[in-house]
């Protein structure tokens, strides 16, 4: 069974990125490089919970980044996926916001994706956490993905 991997909203919104710092055009570039080229070889998902956020305010290219995820499979938020998202703010693992980072670790870990793949390096991939991440989910009996970015799963040209 191919990998899956849970597309947060930094996925979208970097492929589409307007902004012209070079740290952003990198991001665009090896997120377009990933989800052009690399995808195909993983099972892709996401939420509702990141339609939410892209059509949340007015954004460049708003348009383009719902349509990128409008052909991703949906999981489902259920109630265990609710109380998830509660202890993970409760053990102050993400920010109080529930529809969130913290929603979205709680989705990928509930529905044992092994990849969450996002730009979110603050809050999510963010080495000083993983050890936190870890120990949350674990006695909380989930799964554990591992929390990547899209140049991470690059693969090396010959």
């Amino acid at each position: 069974m191919p990998t899956s991997i849970y597309i947060e909203t930094t996925i979208p919104s970097a492929y589409y990125n307007t902004r012209l710092e070079p740290e952003f055009v990198a991001q665009q570039n090896w997120t377009r490089e990933w989800w052009d080229e690399q995808r195909h070889r993983y099972t892709v998902v996401s939420s509702l919970a990141v339609i939410e956020e892209l059509q949340e305010g007015n954004h460049p290219l708003q348009a383009e980044k719902l349509a990128f995820s409008a052909g991703v499979p949906l999981l489902q938020a259920s109630e265990r996926v609710k109380e998830v998202v509660e202890a993970y703010v409760r053990h102050h693992l993400m920010p109080s916001d529930p529809g969130g980072d913290a929603l979205h670790l709680a989705l990928a870990s509930v529905h044992q994706c092994d990849i969450l793949l996002t730009w979110n390096c603050r809050h999510l991939a963010n080495y000083k956490k993983v050890g936190h991440i870890r120990r949350v989910n674990e006695q909380l009996g989930l799964h554990v993905p591992a929390i990547l970015t899209p140049f991470e799963l690059l693969e090396p040209k010959d």
